[in-house]
């Protein structure tokens, strides 16, 4: 009998590849990477006779072009294995034939717990992994980013969500977009063990937004969701929050570089504000920039749940809306003096102590701050801007 590096080198032989010397070294180690080697399909099939008697459990072999044709002797040693819980195939070129030869080994794997399948796979593509999961429950995290999943791929994978095993799943740089989101959606609504889910870069927008509001509604087990570059908008975020109201399981929320500004930040944590049996502990606009308003209303929020944290970036942001209309200030200055019968001459007198019949902006700004004119710090800047046009930084009255 020979022993699994002998019989390696023998299948190499076979087939006519060069043996990968970095898979000879590692056979006893648990976990072999074996990704970036450039196999081919004939180096898979050399290295699937292989692994029909090894002891690895964690199997990389990611972009190495293994195509489908690899893929089918790769799944047929993985359907007979019993040790490899972990594998990675991503970005092999293995196209719809290839799909289907790994959803037949996933239908039968009794080992498998995550897979990693990011190879451009299609709309039909996704059929195959819906039907294959809808009996396999031990697959506990599914990577299919970056493929080409749009309208009717996101119903597959609705379906998918029917397996009842799948607690991490990966669905990042697809293209859902809303039909594709609406449908993938309805699935989550029912899903009772999904806990991490990663949507970002689809397209979701604010139609997607609002059916995965209602799928919050009702789903009880999702941790940690992903919705960064969605496409997001406030009106978006906001249909979100009325899901998010009725939610009391996520956790973490990431909303980074979508086109929010405060107002959606507003939003997001008035409802962490406002629902007593929220859980959420983390989200991310981390490019929203936002403005006081909302740094107090964090600051309140923060003392009801402590454990809230929001990562944003930075103070300075403006509302969507037009800030309500402010009562002239000169306007204000003349009830404040009218009330007291003084004049307009005898207030700035008081501060032109030269007699000059100028003031510095500096000794006005202090003057009326120290008075009981009750005008806010943004209505004293718009009257110095208004009487000192020229920036001279006096103000001639």
């Amino acid at each position: 009998e020979m022993d699994t590096a002998e019989v390696y080198m023998q299948a190499c032989k076979l087939v006519g590849v060069v043996p990968v010397s970095y898979f000879i070294r590692n056979l006893e180690s648990p976990a072999v990477t074996l990704s970036h080697h450039g196999l081919g399909p004939l180096g898979c099939k050399a290295l699937a006779i292989a692994l029909t008697d090894t002891q690895i459990s964690a199997l990389a072999l990611a972009d190495n072009s293994i195509q489908a044709e690899g893929a089918k002797y790769l799944m047929e040693t993985l359907r007979a294995n019993f040790t490899i819980q972990h594998l990675d195939i991503s970005h092999n070129h293995l196209k719809s034939a290839g799909a289907e030869y790994v959803a037949k080994m996933l239908l039968d794997s009794i080992s498998l717990k995550s897979v990693k399948l990011s190879n451009g796979f299609t709309d039909d593509d996704a059929k195959y992994f819906a039907d294959a999961l809808s009996t396999n429950s031990r697959i506990k995290v599914l990577d299919l980013s970056h493929n080409e999943f749009c309208g009717k791929g996101g119903e597959h994978l609705g379906q998918l969500l029917n397996n009842e095993g799948l607690e991490v799943l990966d669905l990042s740089w697809n293209h859902l977009r809303m039909k594709g989101a609406v449908a993938f959606c309805a699935g989550l609504k029912v899903n009772m063990m999904l806990k991490h889910l990663d949507l970002s870069w689809n397209g979701f927008g604010n139609e997607g937004a609002l059916a995965m509001g209602e799928a919050l509604k009702f789903n009880t087990t999702l941790v940690h969701l992903n919705l960064n570059n969605n496409r997001l908008t406030n009106e978006g975020v906001s249909m979100l929050c009325r899901g998010l109201e009725f939610n009391d399981t996520l956790r973490v929320l990431t909303l980074a570089y979508n086109s929010l500004t405060v107002e959606g930040a507003l939003a997001l944590v008035n409802v962490v504000k406002n629902s007593p049996k929220t859980a959420l502990e983390e989200i991310n606009i981390c490019n929203v920039l936002v403005n006081e308003h909302f740094v107090h209303l964090l600051e309140v929020t923060c003392q009801e749940h402590p454990g809230l944290g929001v990562q944003y970036g930075g103070v300075g942001g403006f509302m969507a809306k037009k800030p309500p209309k402010r009562v002239d200030p000169m306007k204000v200055i003349q009830d404040y003096l009218d009330q007291r019968k003084l004049r307009l001459w005898d207030f700035f007198r008081n501060i032109d102590k030269d007699g000059i019949m100028r003031v510095s902006v500096t000794d006005f700004r202090k003057a009326v701050q120290q008075s009981s004119i009750p005008l806010d710090r943004y209505q004293i800047e718009e009257l110095i801007q208004r009487l000192d046009r020229d920036r001279t930084g006096m103000v001639d009255y």
